[in-house]
This record gives C-alpha cells, sequence and structure tokens, in this order.
C-alpha cells in the first residue's frame, strides 16, 4: 500500500527569492521562476524573479490575478497606462493585455485564479 502524498510545507520566500535571483543572473533572459506546490484547488502561485531592466511582454491573465512584490519595484504596464509597485505592495492585474517591467533586480508572487 502507497502512503498518502505530503502536504506541502511552508515555503520561505525569502530563501527562494534568493534563489531565484541568482538563477536569473546565470540565465539568458535574465529571469527565473518557480510555481509553487499548493493544495487549493482553483490558485495557482508563481515566484518570478527579473534582473533590473528585464520586461515580460504583453500577454492576457489566465483569470483573475494579483502582483505582490517581494524584493525591489516593478511596473505593470497596460494600454498606455499602468502601476508601479515597491516591495510589500500588491495589486490586482487588469484583466487587459499587460506586461510587467523590473526597474531594479525583483521578485514577485503572481496568485492567480484558474479554472478547475
Amino acid at each position: 500500500m502507497t502512503p498518502p502524498a505530503a502536504e506541502p510545507g511552508p515555503v520561505d520566500l525569502t530563501a527562494l527569492a534568493i534563489e531565484l535571483l541568482d538563477r536569473a543572473a546565470a540565465a539568458y533572459a535574465r529571469r527565473a521562476a518557480h510555481t509553487l506546490a499548493h493544495p487549493v484547488d482553483g490558485l495557482r502561485q508563481t515566484v518570478i524573479a527579473l534582473l533590473a531592466g528585464v520586461d515580460l511582454g504583453e500577454h492576457e491573465s489566465p483569470g483573475a490575478a494579483s502582483l505582490q512584490v517581494l524584493r525591489g519595484r516593478v511596473r505593470i504596464v497596460a494600454g498606455n497606462g499602468g502601476v508601479a509597485l515597491g516591495a510589500g505592495e500588491i495589486a490586482p492585474l487588469p484583466m487587459q493585455r499587460h506586461g510587467l517591467h523590473a526597474d531594479e533586480d525583483s521578485v514577485v508572487l503572481l496568485s492567480v485564479a484558474v479554472e478547475v
């Protein structure tokens, strides 16, 4: 008989941020990401590290989403507008096409509501 899978434990976001920034520094695209194991249906959370000056080009969101800055400063760009966020700030992502720009080395937590 196979034992049940263990529930994911706590994640040290500070340590993960450092690891992802190191991986981003070694990557051609100058970014790195890790999707968290999550036992909650309908929620996907990804930690993304972007080095200063990196853009995530315009894209659609697969569902309602928010972006929390864990470290650094970023700008959410949508249409002719946008919003600047710094460490400790969180904002909903627009439901229109949008992009993300890192003003400095940054790490963000992207939370997306997905259909189950």
